[in-house]
C-alpha cells in the first residue's frame, strides 16, 4: 500500500486566517505612524571597534600582517599616508588592550595558541 501524500499545512499552522480574523476584530495593534521607533545605542567599546576593523581592512595604508595596529599606523604615517588620526587617538588611549591594540586574526591566533597550549593530552 503507497504511503499517504501529506500536505505542508499537516506540519505548519495555517496562520493567515487567524491574522484575518483578529483584523476584524480589532485585536490587531497597529503601530502609530507618528510614533519613532526606539533606537537602541549602540555601546561606545562597539563603535571603536568597528572604526578599527575598518581601519584594518582599508589597503591603503599598507599591509597589516604581523604588526599591531599601531604599529601599522605609525608606518602609514611615516610614509606620508594619512591615516585617521582618530584612530591613532583611540590607539593610544587603550595601549594595554589587546583587543584594541591586535586585529581581529591576530586575536583568533592568539586564542587558538592558547587553546592548543591548554589542552589535555
Amino acid at each position: 500500500m503507497a504511503p499517504k501524500k501529506r500536505l505542508i499545512t499537516d506540519t505548519f499552522k495555517v496562520v493567515k486566517k487567524a491574522k484575518i480574523k483578529e483584523a476584524k476584530e480589532g485585536k490587531v495593534v497597529k503601530p502609530d505612524p507618528e510614533q519613532e521607533p526606539e533606537l537602541v545605542p549602540v555601546p561606545q567599546r562597539q563603535l571603536d571597534l568597528d572604526l578599527l576593523k575598518q581601519f584594518d581592512l582599508n589597503w591603503e595604508f599598507g599591509p597589516c600582517i604581523g604588526i599591531t595596529r599601531l604599529q601599522r599606523w605609525e608606518r602609514a604615517e611615516e610614509l606620508g599616508l594619512n591615516p585617521p588620526l582618530e584612530v591613532y587617538n583611540l590607539l593610544q588611549n587603550y595601549l594595554e588592550d589587546p583587543k584594541y591594540l591586535n586585529r581581529v586574526s591576530l586575536q583568533l591566533t592568539e586564542a587558538n595558541h592558547w587553546i592548543s597550549q591548554t589542552r589535555r593530552p
